[in-house]
């Protein structure tokens, strides 16, 4: 699962996501990073098909927060945009994602607040490929 992808749409972006949500099991917090348009809704689209969610997943910037239950386990679907800092999530009630016992966080714009993130965390940053609009460069550390 660790190392540099490389997808050359949208689709391909969100099957790479569904193939790493294989492996990724119950507590896990993911944290994606990436300018905007770069990817990270997308991946959790696909990751979140791949649980067997059903339900449109969306980017959930104006609510912080969406839950949605899989098959076998949540998935708590965070966006940080709008968040100044690391206590406006902990405000929110924020930290009991960063431990989730029924499922797993998936988090963009995990920067924010990338200090009080579990040493465990699964980072995912997102780069525009220059020369193709489409083609993204996908690390996973």
């Amino acid at each position: 699962m660790l190392g540099t992808y490389i997808t050359k749409s949208p689709t391909g972006t969100t099957e790479l996501a569904a193939k790493i949500a294989q492996d990724v099991t119950i507590g896990t917090v993911i944290a994606l990073i990436g300018d905007l348009g770069t990817g990270k809704t997308a991946f959790t689209q696909g990751f979140a098909k791949a649980m067997g969610i059903t339900e449109a997943v969306g980017s959930p910037t104006f609510k912080l927060v969406s839950e949605y239950l899989g098959m076998e386990k949540y998935l708590y679907h965070i966006d940080c945009y709008r968040l100044k800092n690391e206590q406006q999530f902990i405000n929110i009630g924020g930290e009991e994602y960063l431990n989730p016992v029924k499922g797993i966080t998936v988090i963009e714009w995990a920067d924010i607040i990338e200090e009080i993130l579990p040493n465990s965390t699964i980072f995912i940053n997102f780069k525009r490929i220059s020369g193709n609009l489409d083609y993204r460069e996908i690390i996973i550390n």
